[in-house]
């Protein structure tokens, strides 16, 4: 799915197994590609800021989103909530180390709370699909709310016990105390505005962007909406 000279229909795209499919021929031949960077932000730059870790699937399509809401200063994909130490791209792919494909997100508080991020991310997602997203199936893309302390626990809480969401149905999503986020390989990171050929982009990613846009544009950037 990595590849951009190969082109899918939405179908192929689902049968490939989605964003990061770790059998599929594309993900393996472009598993050590490194990509030229996006100017990350220095250590220094981020501690300054808060945290919040969500899971929502595709990281890529996650760290897109949230690239997009005013305050949020820097988005990395990677992984939690899992048991194993140092997790790759390869081993998560499996579903057996615990770890779902998630983001963390460095958040300027005086213009985006914790409480906003949550209704941004319940916005980005199916809240009823287990274990999954979309076209992204297993433990790996199942979808966690990961809370720091009490009042983060207590917001997301009140979240997933809103009565229009559960008035629809079980809600799948995960409610963890945050243990460890492991930064994810290089070529992972800013995905989407790189890759904007790429079919799982052009078919998932950006449908998504524009649908969660859409629910929460007053939390959007204005030059950031998508177009």
């Amino acid at each position: 799915m990595k590849i951009a000279a190969l082109i899918f229909t939405v179908a192929g795209l689902v049968s490939a197994g989605g964003c990061t499919n770790p059998t599929s021929t594309t993900a393996v031949a472009d598993s050590g590609k490194k990509e030229k960077p996006i100017a990350p932000a220095t250590k220094a730059e981020l501690a300054q800021w808060q945290h919040a870790t969500f899971a929502g699937g595709c990281f890529w399509c996650e760290e897109a989103v949230f690239e997009s809401i005013k305050g949020v200063k820097e988005v990395v994909s990677g992984y939690s909530g899992g048991h194993t130490e140092n997790p790759t791209y390869e081993e998560s792919g499996t579903g057996r180390t615990g770890h779902a494909e998630a983001i963390e997100i460095y958040f300027d508080s005086t213009v985006v709370s914790f409480s906003s991020l949550v209704k941004v991310f319940m916005a980005s997602i199916d809240p009823y699909q287990v274990n999954g997203q979309g076209p992204d199936r297993g433990s790996q893309y199942r979808t966690i709310i990961f809370y720091r302390n009490p009042a983060e626990k207590a917001v997301a809480e009140k979240a997933l016990a809103d009565p229009r969401l559960t008035a629809q149905g079980k809600v799948a999503v995960e409610l963890k105390a945050f243990e460890k986020f492991w930064v994810g390989e290089d070529y992972h990171q800013d995905y989407v505005p790189q890759h904007p050929e790429n079919p799982y982009v052009q078919h998932e990613s950006i449908p998504r962007l524009k649908r969660t846009q859409a629910k929460v544009m007053d939390l959007v950037d204005p030059a950031k909406v998508a177009q």
